[in-house]
């Protein structure tokens, strides 16, 4: 990841995958924050994997820096992580554009809540299995 500073834009240029392991990376990024920032744009156009994890990673720092007062725009949706955004949010077909969704409050929380419920499924399986 890298982290620059525009103005009173900070970047944080992610690539790679974004899953389980990418909560501290990401966290990194508001500790590059001046206090001069008034947006943060996370560009994702070098994702090419993102998981369940790494969705809820991603939903995290967006609603923190929204607590330090930034606004937050997420770029560059690749084709597999927005279908990981769709399937959690059980949005079927192809191209169903859950970038654009991203920027709307109401559907970051249901993917978050759903995220989070098939977390929960899973660590119950895996307790039931194990």
């Amino acid at each position: 990841m890298d982290v620059q500073h525009h103005d009173y834009t900070l970047w944080a240029i992610v690539g790679g995958q974004l899953d389980a392991d990418g909560g501290p990376v990401l966290g990194q990024v508001l500790e590059q924050v001046t206090g001069y920032e008034r947006v943060l744009m996370v560009d994702l156009h070098g994702v090419v994997l993102m998981d369940r994890e790494g969705l809820l990673h991603l939903l995290d720092l967006h609603r923190r820096a929204e607590g330090w007062g930034l606004r937050v725009l997420v770029v560059g949706w690749q084709p597999q992580p927005q279908q990981c955004m769709a399937d959690i949010a059980g949005i079927r077909g192809r191209g169903a554009a859950t970038g654009e969704r991203y920027t709307l409050p109401g559907f970051r929380r249901l993917i978050e809540e759903r995220a989070h419920q098939a977390r929960d499924l899973a660590d119950e399986a895996a307790l039931a299995t194990g």
